[in-house]
């Protein structure tokens, strides 16, 4: 079995340390195959953030770690930063691959930019985008769980987070589901949820599940939810059976001091 921690929004500088050492304890304690941190690592993307950023990850001890950044880790504030070298910081704590991959023998992790200097808050996907990772899915290995992460949703639940969609994301989502993409992970709306998109009216040609994760660190709450993560496990059926994949909604128990499981689904995939 692959075990992934899907983790977003911790907004380092906006951190709860009894919250970040949860979350450590958590990760000793379910000992991930690797962890997908989709986007705003920091607040206001200062040095500083960043680098307790990069401790916070390096002291997790996970074999492998994907990060995408989000618009919270591009600068606001540094005009001339924003315009001439937006992803400078990040790139110094977490490499210049702005959009990584996680290639296991039986997981494909595909990340993807969705942040955009000029749009601010706002997310976009390209079509040169949406090509290269129907590209990179139709190249999988058989018997692959198909994932790709994102920072803004390609799809929301509420009509007032409407405006946080992920541009081109209905585009994307009927191609990557064509692809064979089982889930896109995401979050920036710091709500989290899971959706089938073959089930809705505008329906994907197949199964595919967004997971949303809600901030994992922040005190920036939102939506009466508190600080959340998801874990994702996913065992490979025998020859001829169902393809399955089990999403895990983890939640900070403030009483506690820890993550609790709170909600299961059991995520029939696709073949």
């Amino acid at each position: 079995m692959t075990v992934l921690l899907h983790i977003s929004d911790t907004h380092f500088g906006t951190e709860e340390p009894p919250v970040v050492a949860a979350l450590q304890q958590l990760v000793r304690d379910q000992r991930p195959d690797a962890v997908i941190l989709s986007g705003d690592i920091t607040q206001r993307a200062r040095s500083g953030q960043f680098a307790a950023a990069r401790r916070f990850c390096d002291s997790l001890h996970v074999p492998r770690l994907l990060t995408l950044p989000g618009n919270h880790d591009i600068p606001l504030y540094n005009v001339a930063g924003r315009l001439f070298a937006p992803y400078a910081r990040y790139k110094a704590c977490f490499g210049d691959n702005l959009e990584p991959e996680l290639d296991f023998a039986d997981v494909l992790v595909i990340g993807v930019n969705t942040t955009r200097p000029e749009r601010h808050t706002d997310g976009e996907v390209s079509k040169a985008q949406v090509a290269r990772v129907v590209q990179r899915l139709q190249r999988a290995r058989a018997g692959q769980l198909r994932i790709v992460v994102t920072h803004q949703p390609a799809c929301v639940t509420r009509p007032e987070d409407e405006k946080d969609k992920l541009h081109g994301g209905e585009m994307a989502v009927q191609a990557w589901a064509r692809a064979g993409a089982d889930m896109v992970l995401g979050g920036h709306i710091h709500l989290p949820y899971v959706i089938d998109l073959a089930a809705r009216a505008d329906a994907t040609p197949r199964p595919l599940h967004v997971l949303q994760a809600g901030t994992a660190t922040s005190h920036r709450t939102r939506h009466g939810t508190p600080n959340s993560l998801n874990v994702i496990r996913w065992d490979p059926p025998s020859a001829g059976g169902q393809r399955m994949v089990r999403a895990e909604r983890w939640d900070y128990d403030l009483a506690d001091s820890r993550f609790e499981e709170t909600h299961v689904h059991d995520l029939k995939l696709g073949d």
